[in-house]
This record gives C-alpha cells, structure tokens and sequence, in this order.
C-alpha cells in the first residue's frame, strides 16, 4: 500500500514550519508517488515549501509527482522536497535494496545535518517511517537520524570541489539534491560536477534524488536530472 497518495500539511509541522506565522499562505502539498521513468518529473501547479526571505514571501511549486523507477535493476526515487529522502530509503531496505550499515554518499549544496526535535519513530513500521518524514522531518535534519538508527555506518558529504574528489569503497546508497547546480555552485565546473555524479550513480545500490524547489529552479533541475542519466551511463 503505498502512502504518498498526495496530500496537503496545514499545521505548522515539517516542512510547513518555516515562517508559518508570518507567512500568508499556510498550506504546502506532498505529491503523489508514482511509478514511471524520467518523462514524469514534471513541475507540478501546487506551492511544496513555503518561506519568508528578505520580507518577501516564496511559494516554491514542486514537482506534479513524486517518480519512483527502475533502470537496470537500479531502484531511483525523484521527489522534490529532501525529508522524503528518509521515507524511500527505510522503503528500500524494508525490500532488501541495500545493506543495513552500507555507506551514505550525499551530494548537495548543503550539508543537511542539523538534528531533529526527536527521534521517536519505529523504522520497521512504514506508517510510523511516513509519519516521521512529514510530520517531523524537513530538508535540513532527515539524514541525522538514518544514522542514530544506524541504516548507515556513516555519511560521505560532496558538498565542494574538495568533497568531488572523495574516492567511495564499499557498498552505498546515493543521495543527489539537484541543488549541486544552483548558481551558487558554479564555482565548480558543470562538466565536472556532471561526470563524477554519473560515475556515482554506475555503483550506487538505491538512488535517492531531490529537486529542491525552494533552492534551484525546477525546469533546469529537471533538465540537469535527464543529463545524469542519459542511456550510455549504466550498461
């Protein structure tokens, strides 16, 4: 049964929490999750994060689905705001995808370890996992716990030029916020940012991929997103 059937957060929990009383819409939605390829990720029509900067108010449209599928008998989940990271990688080792205690290779802008109010949630119950994601969870704390519970040994964190040249040894889950692109990298070639991701995604177990929407505009995420993986990169 799957629970991503699309849904919107109204309390000030989540990822609704930022500015919420500030703010003058006080609604996001959590897309449907659906199974298809690369052709679904589409910007949808509803505001996913919403946030107050510099006095303006952002409404941050996301994606119309969230998209999981297979290539190569490789499991890849695109969804838009990065706490769900947390929901499909307990849905992956619940169906044996990875190793419990396997590396995790988290590639974004941001270093996204702050720690969440609690960690009270039973990884082996999906519905509580859901729970966690949405209620507690935002994208900036969903990585803390995955190693309190000890799903990773460890966190590798490609965040800069430096991060890039990591060599990774063992078996891993790969972690992309696709705001690795954001204008605020460009310091990094694009080129070289491209190539070694794709190098990442040929050994990765489960593939984890957020398009950020508060953070990098949609369409060109979604654009970078179908060049890292263009047919000839898994064979």
């Amino acid at each position: 049964m799957e629970r991503y059937k699309g849904f919107y957060i109204d309390k000030p929990y989540g990822n609704n929490v930022f500015s919420y009383e500030e703010r003058e819409n006080k609604k996001i939605f959590v897309p449907k999750l659906i199974e298809g390829n690369l052709n679904n990720v589409k910007v949808g029509k509803n505001i996913v994060f919403n946030e107050i900067d510099e006095n303006m108010e952002i409404k941050a449209k996301g994606l119309e689905n969230l998209v999981q599928y297979k290539l190569n008998d490789k499991i890849i989940y695109v969804f838009d705001n990065h706490n769900h990271a947390f929901y499909f990688w307990m849905k992956s080792l619940k169906n044996n995808e990875f190793s419990k205690g396997c590396k995790l290779v988290h590639v974004d802008q941001h270093k996204d370890m702050r720690k969440p109010d609690n960690y009270n949630v039973d990884v082996e119950n999906l519905d509580d996992v859901f729970r966690y994601t949405n209620e507690v969870l935002n994208v900036g704390n969903f990585i803390q716990p995955a190693l309190k519970k000890e799903i990773f040994s460890e966190v590798i964190i490609i965040d800069s030029s430096y991060g890039f040249d990591i060599k990774v040894e063992g078996e891993y889950v790969l972690d992309i916020d696709l705001d690795i692109f954001s204008k605020d990298m460009d310091y990094i070639p694009y080129d070289f940012r491209l190539n070694k991701i794709k190098d990442l995604i040929k050994n990765a177990k489960v593939i984890t991929i957020a398009t950020s929407p508060y953070f990098i505009e949609q369409d060109y995420a979604i654009k970078v997103l179908k060049e890292l993986f263009n047919c000839d990169i898994i064979g």
